[in-house]
Formats: structure tokens, C-alpha cells, sequence
């Protein structure tokens, strides 16, 4: 039986993989079995939490393949995530998107490549939509 290979050393999780070079702001907590893809460009601000399984994807082999490769390219597009942002259990965000400052990505939504959303939003669903404001009784 192959060997797997290891992930490569990051200091958020061992079992996290991060591709490129995403700019990760201080603070910030990375779950098990995340895939975090800077490979087109990824900001996240500080004081995130991603939680475990959630992707972050800024590329897309899709219309490379299904053009049998008569469109030779893989797109990619830089996604941004602002501070202070809590992403749900196997959420994911897709590239191009834009997630504002003190937002809620709830488990399993799926956000669209180049949806933007403002900063207090939360966001849920397949495919994902703003359903509420994210407010604490102490704000």
C-alpha cells in the first residue's frame, strides 16, 4: 500500500493544507481538514476562526475541462475574507468572494465564486445569501 504523503508544515494545524501564500492574519485558528488555497490570492484578516473541513478555494480547473482543454487555463481569483470572520464546518468559499469584517459563514454553505458580502452579515445556504445581521447584545 502507497504511503500518503504528509501535509506540509504550517503553524495553524497539522492536518490543514494550505497552498501558496495566503496572507493570514495574526490570531487566527485553523481547524482539522481545511484546505486553504492562496494560489490566486487569499486575505484573511486577524482573529479568524476557520472551522474544521472548510475550504477556501481561489481557483477553478472547471472551464478547462469541460472545453477539453481548448481553454488552456486554470482561473483563479483573489478572495478576501475581512476580521474577526467565523467560518461554519465544512463551509466553502469559492474564489473571487468577499466576506466583510465580523461575519458568520454558517456550516456547509457554499459561497459563489465573486459573491460579496458587508461586514456583520450571516451568511448561509446553498448557495449562500445573507439571511440575518450578525449583532451581540454587548455591541
Amino acid at each position: 500500500m502507497p504511503r500518503l504523503e504528509q501535509f506540509p508544515d504550517n503553524p495553524y494545524n497539522a492536518f490543514c493544507w494550505i497552498v501558496g501564500e495566503p496572507d493570514i492574519g495574526e490570531g487566527c485558528w485553523i481547524g482539522a481538514f481545511t484546505v486553504i488555497d492562496g494560489s490566486g490570492g487569499l486575505s484573511i484578516g486577524k482573529g479568524c476562526d476557520i472551522s474544521s473541513g472548510a475550504q477556501i478555494i481561489t481557483h477553478s480547473s472547471a472551464r478547462r475541462t469541460v472545453t477539453a482543454r481548448a481553454y488552456p487555463h486554470v482561473d483563479r481569483a483573489p478572495t478576501s475574507i475581512g476580521d474577526h470572520v467565523f467560518v461554519g464546518t465544512n463551509a466553502v468559499i469559492l474564489m473571487g468572494a468577499t466576506i466583510g469584517s465580523h461575519s458568520v459563514v454558517a456550516a456547509g454553505a457554499v459561497v459563489t465564486e465573486g459573491a460579496s458580502f458587508p461586514p456583520h452579515s450571516m451568511i448561509a445556504g446553498v448557495p449562500a445569501r445573507r439571511v440575518s445581521d450578525v449583532r451581540w447584545r454587548d455591541e
